[in-house]
């Protein structure tokens, strides 16, 4: 049946939206707190930025922190996690022969930042390669640390990944890291909303993630946690009047980041309302949100590895999914597509045939992704996201789908 809680949202009813690991859908409730707020600002515009911000951000952090179990001032709004993963690395020095390390199964556009700094400062970028289906959190673990070298500065992990949709074991990454070392940038874009955080207790030195996708925030709202020992030189990408404002009692970082020249700070502050709405919808709250999607998802998961005829640990262990779910399609017959483009930005064949023949909108991406360099084999995965306006209708959409295109060879 659908979901009876698609009415919150404003999507296309005549089209399946099974792609909300993109760029994440915001409820109808939360947009027009979102118009109240802009209608404020636009009222009185010196009062609301120049005098009322800094409180109303700090208000919002506050409820923010007591979602992602961390202390409020460690937090930073950004705009999305790429730009954090930017504004930290791009903070950092390298010298020459220094190492980052990252992994294959990263996001195209965060190795993409990497590979720049690392040309910058004459430092090289090492992609350890994790399988994919892959077996159990084991296999993650002995790869990225297996790739830790002397020269090792910094890792850059992800803690959902976007092209795998695998939940990495990223408590046990960062601890294994820090002892040998190592400190961790997390990108976790996928995980707010997704799976339990408590930044405090994960320690890694800078975690990122997204508020826009599995929160339901307004999209351009995402944070940066950076631990009160790493925040020092780590600055934002617009150094602004932050660089040089009497500090009082705040810190450099918290003066930086909260000002960062003239931009629409509403998603930031629609934060607390998204938090509110989002977990109130189910009785259960944002753990029940987390358990109902992740239940959508193996349904999902269940229903394409028939289709596909692929073998029963396709992806990996259930423990390793939350929202999402992305399964290898196959090279040959009606759903291989040769001369799939390079660039994430490209739409598959597939993908553009689903949404145009069957109104299913689902991504089809390649891995390993083309910034990843590693010289394997590109394959193509079908990723299927579960959100609350998601029902079991949905995935039966897609399935039949599917079946058509098989059925017609």
């Amino acid at each position: 049946m659908p979901s009876v809680l698609a009415a919150h949202w404003t999507l296309d009813p005549g089209i399946v939206f099974l792609n909300h690991g993109s760029f994440g859908a915001c409820p109808s409730e939360v947009l027009a707190v979102q118009r109240a707020w802009r209608d404020a600002m636009e009222a009185r515009p010196i009062e609301f930025l120049a005098r009322r911000l800094p409180a109303l951000l700090a208000d919002a952090r506050a409820d923010l922190g007591t979602f992602v179990g961390a202390d409020p001032d460690d937090l930073a709004f950004v705009t999305n996690a790429t730009g954090a993963v930017n504004a930290v690395v791009r903070s950092l020095q390298f010298e020459p022969g220094d190492e980052i390390l990252t992994d294959d199964h990263e996001y195209n556009a965060v190795i993409n930042v990497l590979r720049h700094v690392a040309e910058r400062d004459g430092a090289r970028v090492v992609v350890a390669e994790i399988p994919f289906p892959i077996r159990s959190e084991d296999e993650v673990v002995a790869a990225i640390v297996g790739a830790v070298s002397e020269r090792t500065r910094l890792a850059v992990l992800s803690h959902v990944t976007s092209p795998t949709a695998l939940v990495f074991p990223i408590e046990r990454l960062v601890r294994e890291l820090a002892a040998r070392g190592v400190e961790t940038l997390v990108d976790g874009a996928h995980a707010p909303g997704m799976a339990p955080l408590d930044l405090d207790q994960l320690g890694a030195a800078w975690y990122t993630g997204n508020l826009h996708k599995w929160v339901c925030a307004p999209k351009g709202a995402a944070f940066l946690h950076a631990r009160r020992d790493r925040q020092l030189g780590v600055r934002p990408l617009t150094i602004s009047h932050g660089a040089n404002a009497p500090l009082a009692s705040r810190s450099r970082y918290r003066a930086e980041f909260d000002w960062q020249g003239t931009l629409d700070p509403t998603p930031w502050l629609t934060v607390p309302d998204a938090l509110r709405f989002v977990g109130g919808l189910l009785d259960g709250g944002w753990p029940g949100v987390m358990d109902r999607n992740r239940e959508l998802t193996l349904r999902a998961r269940s229903e394409i590895i028939r289709i596909l005829d692929s073998g029963p640990d396709d992806p990996g262990p259930t423990s390793m999914l939350g929202s999402m779910v992305a399964l290898p399609l196959p090279s040959s017959g009606p759903l291989a597509v040769p001369g799939r483009g390079s660039s994430p930005l490209d739409t598959d064949p597939l993908q553009q045939r689903l949404i145009d023949d069957f109104g299913v909108e689902v991504p089809i991406v390649a891995w390993p992704v083309p910034a990843a360099r590693t010289g394997a084999p590109v394959r193509r995965l079908i990723r299927v996201s579960s959100a609350l306006h998601n029902g079991p209708d949905d995935v039966d959409r897609l399935t039949a789908a599917l079946r058509a295109i098989v059925a017609a060879g």
